[in-house]
């Protein structure tokens, strides 16, 4: 099988540069936990193919993101969440610091400092 791993990006499996173990995954897609300790309550949704934009996604591949949408929110219930923020960064410019698709899904509190602000809130700063 013919590799589409690329050298020295740390979210391609075959490179074994993940801090920690994959929580699940498809045949598309593998779920993280947050190493974040101030947002302990993250996952990302990450693509086994390099590809640096969710532009760049195969439609087949498409097929498996919503199984994994359902398998973060599933991992999330322990923390009770009010709602979720999910969220692409493509590009630099957006604040995408990993250029490997990844979909933040973000667990989100009524108690919160910024509950009811949404994205819309970032992009208008």
């Amino acid at each position: 099988m013919l590799s589409t791993d690329k050298a020295g990006c740390r979210f391609c499996l075959g490179n074994e540069l993940l801090a920690d173990e994959p929580l699940g995954g498809n045949r598309s897609f593998y779920m993280l936990g947050t190493i974040d300790p101030e947002m302990p309550h993250v996952v990302m949704i990450i693509l086994r193919r390099h590809a640096e934009s969710p532009f760049d996604i195969r439609s087949e591949e498409w097929a498996g993101l919503g199984e994994m949408l359902t398998m973060a929110k599933a991992h999330l219930e322990y923390c009770d969440p009010d709602g979720f923020t999910l969220g692409w960064n493509v590009g630099a410019v957006a604040g995408q610091h990993v250029f490997h698709v990844h979909l933040h899904v973000v667990a989100r509190f009524a108690d919160e400092r910024n509950a009811g602000r949404g994205i819309r809130a970032i992009v208008r700063g």
